[in-house]
Parts: C-alpha cells; sequence; structure tokens
C-alpha cells in the first residue's frame, strides 16, 4: 500500500527517490524551491534541463520532465510548471495545477521509482491559494494512488512553512487517515 505522508522539511534533503520541482517553463532555475533544488543539485541539473528545453521547447504548464537529482539526496528531479493564479481562468488553473501532480507520479512510475516528495506547487511567486493548492494536491495524489493501488512505496508532501504544513496536516486529517503520516525534520 502507497502511504501518503507529510514532512515539515527543505524538500532538498529529503530521502526519496525523486523530488518533484516547482520548476518554470524554461526549466533554468529560478527562486524558492526551484532555486534551492538547483543551488544543492548542481550544475548537472541545469545542463539536463538545458538538454531537454533545446530538444522539446519549454515545458508546458501542468507538464513534467525528468532529470538526475545531481548532488541531491534523492537520485532524480522531475520538474513541473505549475500555473500562475489570476493569469487563466480559475477551473482552468485548478486543472492545471492537478495535472503536475498527476504528470510527475506518472513519470515517476514509468521510471520505476519508489518515492515522490512533492513541494507546495505555485503556491509561492505563482500565487495559487496555498488551502486550494493543498485540496487539489491532496485529491489528487488520492486518486492517482487508488488509480495505481502499489505503483509507488511513499509519496511525501514536504512543507517548508508551518503556515503549508498546517493546511496540509488539516487536509489530510479530513481526508482520512489511510497511509497518511505527519513528521517534522526542522
Amino acid at each position: 500500500m502507497t502511504s501518503i505522508e507529510l514532512l515539515h522539511a527543505d524538500i532538498t534533503t529529503v530521502e526519496v527517490d525523486a523530488v518533484v520541482n516547482a520548476a518554470n517553463s524554461s526549466l533554468t532555475g529560478g527562486g524558492g524551491v526551484d532555486g534551492a533544488i538547483h543551488a544543492a543539485g548542481g550544475p548537472a541539473i541545469g545542463e539536463e534541463c538545458r538538454t531537454i528545453v533545446a530538444a522539446r521547447g519549454p515545458c508546458p504548464t501542468g507538464g513534467a520532465v525528468i532529470t538526475t537529482g545531481g548532488d541531491l539526496r534523492a537520485s532524480r528531479v522531475i520538474h513541473t510548471v505549475g500555473p500562475i493564479w489570476g493569469t487563466v481562468p480559475d477551473e482552468q488553473a485548478v486543472r492545471l495545477l492537478a495535472s503536475c501532480y498527476t504528470a510527475s507520479l506518472d513519470l515517476a512510475l514509468r521510471h520505476g521509482l519508489r518515492s515522490v516528495a512533492f513541494p507546495n506547487i505555485s503556491t509561492g511567486v505563482y500565487r495559487f491559494p496555498k488551502e486550494l493548492a493543498a485540496s487539489t494536491a491532496v485529491d489528487t495524489v488520492k486518486r492517482w494512488v487508488a488509480a495505481h493501488h502499489d505503483a509507488l512505496d511513499r509519496i511525501v508532501f514536504v512543507c517548508f512553512d508551518d503556515a503549508n504544513y498546517g493546511i496540509y496536516e488539516h487536509r489530510l486529517a479530513s481526508n482520512g487517515p489511510e497511509g497518511a503520516g505527519t513528521q517534522s525534520a526542522s
């Protein structure tokens, strides 16, 4: 059974097969989670991202690509591009954010990975409302797990800040206990 966990930590330090990066469409590294992953992972991640963009063009919103983990504990990074709140209708933004989670999990499955850690996609400079982002993330991941039963061992929501951690903790508790656990590594 796939466990769904919550962790209060820096995603660059989590021991999983893949960490998900809240990337920009050019995959160049930026601020927040994106900048932290590129900095901690070293130049190999950026080099592979540039190769992908040169071959395929920018990553579309809701899409995902996979690279090496470079110097991270995770062997792979799944880069997904979340929607910028207010640039498309709200319903479309929710669908695009859900697609970030399903596309990332589908990539993990295709690459034989067993554990994945997600940040709070689009809730920083992309201004997606945190409560709505958490409910979209949790509901989408639970639907994916229900459809793919034991495809993965662990899916971890990693919250760097107290506000997101509290929101996810409440959302996971109110959405049923199956496989959900919380931890703090602050």
